[in-house]
């Protein structure tokens, strides 16, 4: 092979070591915006840094699915058009029925919506639940007690409506 300088053909050693300090650049780049490991106290190898942003990167994938997941459920394309949550608080006499409608992600309002009745002194009958497509509609009777249920009533209502309006931020 003719080693010829005036050639514009860089040598194998200089290409090589363009590509090593090209990789070095690229790699400290990556270390710089993947967060640091607390737990890594050594100097970590070229190798476990380009592990641990793999991992940090599929990660942050996964998290950008959920959250386009629950903002598509948010925005009514993936629960048949209800709104994220819902509730409907009718008195009949003294009975109260409580339909709360939500998605599947959100079966703690059931017992928080439970827990409150019980704090405001009424006597669950009867409650249930049925599944319709992404929503779930429960259905709660219970009795109010007291001189005036229509007061106790609102007052209930009032403070699921309220609840149901802070999750639903």
């Amino acid at each position: 092979m003719d080693q010829n300088p005036s050639s514009s053909k860089p040598d194998r050693k200089t290409v090589e070591k363009n590509r090593r300090y090209q990789m070095k650049s690229l790699c400290s780049k990556l270390s710089s915006i993947v967060p640091p490991q607390s737990h890594t106290v050594h100097t970590v190898s070229l190798l476990d840094q380009l592990e641990v942003a793999t991992n940090y990167i599929k990660k942050l994938e996964l998290n950008l699915e959920k959250i386009k997941q629950k903002k598509n459920w948010l925005m009514g394309s993936s629960n048949g058009g209800f709104k994220p949550l819902e509730i409907d608080v009718n008195l009949m006499g003294s009975v109260l029925e409580v339909i709360l409608m939500t998605g599947f992600n959100c079966q703690f309002l059931f017992r928080e919506t439970i827990r409150m009745l019980q704090e405001e002194n009424a006597e669950i009958a009867n409650a249930s639940f049925t599944v319709q497509e992404n929503a779930i509609f429960h259905t709660i009777h219970c009795q109010i007690e007291g001189s005036t249920p229509e007061h106790g009533a609102t007052r209930i209502a009032e403070r699921l409506r309220k609840f149901v309006a802070r999750v639903d931020l």
